[in-house]
């Protein structure tokens, strides 16, 4: 599609190819990045599922005429009408149940029960912020819908978030219109989903939890908030089954990871040991929502030993399990581009403390221990996919600089080589509960939701010049619902 939206913009008829299931995709992309109706033409079945004849085959029968049809055909395919409400059309009316039904049906929600986001509701909900509900904070590359205070409040009232975190939902909002994030991946097929770190003297004071069942449904703010991420991508992004979310199976939710800041700060004259945050370049005293997409997770359970010696093994075990295709990442669909995450409970961390190691220390030795065999890395990045041409051997990537030296020391196809390129790629977060020797590890998908920070600002806007209601009537680019 890229490639297509680069040639249209030249004035240069284009046919973009795409996989079968993937047309109502391909057709929001072109609409999200301001090409509607651009010509497609289907490849039959999946590629990598197909034998070269065959493959061949279904592309002469149906490919081709599409292609054809395509680029011969006098005017650019119409694109369809939007039957979109506006931001302040009443889209539903009726009882609370009725209202939860319509939502369900016009896939409005995530299948939980929302609180009807009123004009009402919205408008109590943006009170003393001084925030412009109209004001955009950038345009969804997936959907080219705008990025509004409006469309956060409508948003966060569904997700039954409180008015003191629109700071926070801003500060997310800020990320997804980051073209560093790379919002427009939030629906690829392996399903990685965003996990959202907060970290900040005022943290706690807002309601997150950063102790016992730190991942758990059940607190208010950790909750509501992972929430109000999904139903945003939903509503406003375009991540439905219509349209982006191609997911093979997904991951549920997940509420926000609080690290514990108060922890941290705590032992800040004995070790040094940065937060997510500052690892990200903030300073200790910023209030900070960090975000990535993340593949999958592995709890790495009753970590035992008293030295840093004898459970670093333990912990570099449960990233190397954790790490398999996301390696695409370290070489094949990008490079250097893999950043995983291992959150610690407080009492692990402690264990390091004690024995005088800070982050440095922490990352330089899981480095040195969460390896694999040369020969499993090598199917893991080309072997078992199609995403390195060639197939290339450690050896020859580090030959022509793409890795670094320490990925061939030997020519042994059973060396054991790192799963990223070097220490401060494991990113390393404190959390959870303080009396459990327990962590947990993150694979992430590299470009596809890349770790990006935003500073939370709690200051009350003051670009509100008008009434909502009334002489403050949403300009047309604004004039969004969702």
């Amino acid at each position: 599609m890229r490639a297509s939206i680069a040639a249209e913009s030249a004035g240069i008829p284009s046919v973009s190819i795409i996989c079968e299931g993937f047309a109502g995709q391909a057709a929001a992309t072109a609409r999200g990045m301001g090409f509607d109706g651009l010509a497609l033409a289907v490849t039959v079945g999946h590629v990598d599922a197909q034998s070269v004849e065959e493959m061949t085959t279904n592309f002469i029968a149906t490919t081709v005429d599409d292609i054809i049809a395509g680029l011969t055909a006098s005017e650019t395919m119409d694109a369809a009408d939007s039957t979109e409400p506006a931001a302040l059309d009443i889209a539903a009316s009726g009882t609370i149940d009725e209202i939860n039904e319509h939502f369900i049906a016009m896939g409005w929600s995530d299948g939980n029960a929302i609180i009807p986001p009123t004009k009402d509701r919205v408008e109590r909900y943006l009170e003393g912020s001084g925030h412009d509900p109209w004001k955009t904070l950038g345009i969804s590359p997936s959907s080219g819908r705008d990025l509004t205070i409006w469309s956060i409040a409508v948003n966060a009232v569904m997700a039954g978030c409180r008015p003191e975190h629109l700071p926070i939902l801003i500060s997310l909002t800020e990320i997804l219109a980051d073209p560093n994030y790379g919002s427009e991946h939030s629906g690829n097929t392996t399903g990685a989903d965003a996990l959202i770190i907060l970290d900040g003297p005022n943290s706690e004071a807002l309601g997150f939890n950063a102790g016992p069942g730190a991942q758990r449904e059940g607190r208010h703010a950790n909750t509501s908030v992972g929430r109000w991420l999904r139903l945003y991508l939903r509503n406003v992004c375009g991540f439905t089954a219509d349209e982006h979310d191609k997911a093979t199976f997904g991951n549920p939710a997940r509420p926000v990871l609080a690290e514990d800041h108060a922890y941290l700060r705590s032992i800040a004259n004995t070790v040094s040991w940065p937060s997510i945050a500052e690892q990200l370049g903030f300073h200790w005293s910023d209030d900070v929502v960090s975000m990535a997409r993340m593949n999958s997770g592995l709890l790495i359970g009753s970590v035992f030993g008293a030295t840093p010696d004898e459970i670093i093994p333990y912990l570099a075990n449960g990233l190397a399990r954790v790490s398999a295709w996301d390696l695409t990442h370290v070489h094949g669909l990008g490079t250097d581009q893999y950043q995983p995450l291992v959150v610690l409970s407080p009492l692990l961390a402690r264990t390091f403390v004690n024995a005088g190691w800070g982050l440095a220390e922490v990352q330089a030795a899981l480095f040195e221990s969460a390896r694999i065999p040369a020969r499993s890395f090598e199917r893991f990045v080309g072997g078992w996919t199609n995403l390195t041409a060639g197939r290339p051997k450690l050896t020859d990537l580090v030959a022509e600089g793409t890795l670094p030296a320490v990925f061939a020391e030997t020519e042994d196809p059973e060396r054991l080589v790192p799963i990223v390129t070097r220490p401060e790629r494991l990113l390393v977060a404190v959390s959870g509960d303080p009396n459990r020797a327990n962590a947990y590890a993150f694979s992430n998908d590299g470009p596809h939701g890349w770790w990006t920070a935003k500073r939370i600002d709690h200051t009350p806007a003051s670009d509100l010049v008008c009434n909502i209601g009334g002489d403050c009537a949403p300009p047309a680019q604004a004039n969004r619902f969702k």
